[in-house]
């Protein structure tokens, strides 16, 4: 008698779907394999997954496009993490940010590769190998030179001036590429509805804010906001910064993920959904003298014998 294979439940698998740049992946220049890397996320302060390229010349921000029940088939194999994951080039400044200014407020100057610490993330330290991380770091903290050494101590105006210009560049961007921002955008469709010349300015400033403010703290958002003499918006507002309508498709890679979210007991019951008008036309429908559709697949009832 044949014996059927058993199935081994929740294997893993280690194949993840990527869309990534070419530098991401280059190992021509160094030998050493890019690599995925647990850093702490400067805005939520948690653990979130990064890549470093070959040699840790440049870092890379992961994040995750995710839909329910969905999986890939890679080769004769299916891997059930559908998440497709997309690396882009990240300024390491803004991970290095909160370590200089959690040091920063013992007021002295320090040598960077005693600042840039971590026990929960040693990774950290790999940050200091990417070409802009030392040659950037006179935009967010003083120096100091003694002999061959240098010293940082964290600077809030050279900070607030650095984010300020990556603000004003967003902005540039944003209209460059004619991307609809403000009250002339309808719902999540992204639908224009008034003309550029119309969109005051203040608007694409504060959604190239929003945009920052995903990779700075919120103290340090609300620093910026003032720094930009914009008011803080008191009601929701089509104008409010994006990451406060941040999709989950849109979110960090979180490292380590807890999946025990995906229980049953855990989730919570949805709110009934509106219903469309050909649902409105059908359920108005007289249905007298008609069956439903599970009264087919159930078992007929024997009728009893008198």
């Amino acid at each position: 008698m044949a014996t059927k294979k058993k199935r081994t439940p929740n294997a893993q698998n280690d194949s993840w779907v990527v869309i990534a740049a070419d530098s991401a992946i280059d190992t021509q220049k160094h030998d050493i394999d890019p690599a995925f890397v647990r850093l702490r996320n400067p805005s939520t302060d948690a653990a979130s997954l990064y890549m470093l390229n070959s040699g840790d010349v440049q870092l890379f921000e992961v994040k995750a496009f995710e839909e329910d029940f969905h999986s890939w088939f890679i080769g004769q194999t299916v891997q059930r993490d559908g998440r497709l994951l997309f690396v882009t080039p990240m300024d390491p400044l803004y991970l290095m940010l909160p370590y200089l200014i959690k040091s920063g407020k013992e007021g002295k100057f320090q040598p960077v590769d005693q600042v840039v610490m971590d026990e929960e993330f040693p990774a950290c330290s790999r940050l200091l190998s990417c070409t802009r991380s030392l040659a950037s770091l006179h935009h967010i903290a003083e120096e100091k030179e003694v002999g061959s050494l240098k010293f940082h101590r964290y600077s809030q105006e050279k900070t607030m001036n650095w984010l300020k210009k990556k603000v004003e560049r967003t902005v540039v961007a944003l209209k460059k590429r004619n991307i609809s921002v403000g009250e002339g955008v309808k719902s999540t469709t992204y639908i224009r509805v008034k003309s550029e010349a119309d969109c005051p300015e203040e608007d694409y400033l504060r959604y190239a804010h929003g945009l920052i403010s995903e990779y700075i703290s919120e103290d340090l958002s609300k620093a910026l906001l003032k720094h930009l003499q914009l008011p803080e918006l008191t009601s929701p507002k089509e104008t409010e910064p994006p990451s406060k309508k941040r999709k989950l498709s849109d979110s960090p890679v979180e490292a380590g993920e807890d999946y025990t979210k995906f229980n049953s007991a855990d989730f919570v019951r949805k709110p009934p959904k509106k219903m469309t008008a050909a649902q409105k036309s059908l359920a108005k429908v007289d249905k007298t003298g008609m069956k439903t559709m599970s009264s087919f697949f159930s078992p007929k009832v024997k009728a009893e014998k008198k």
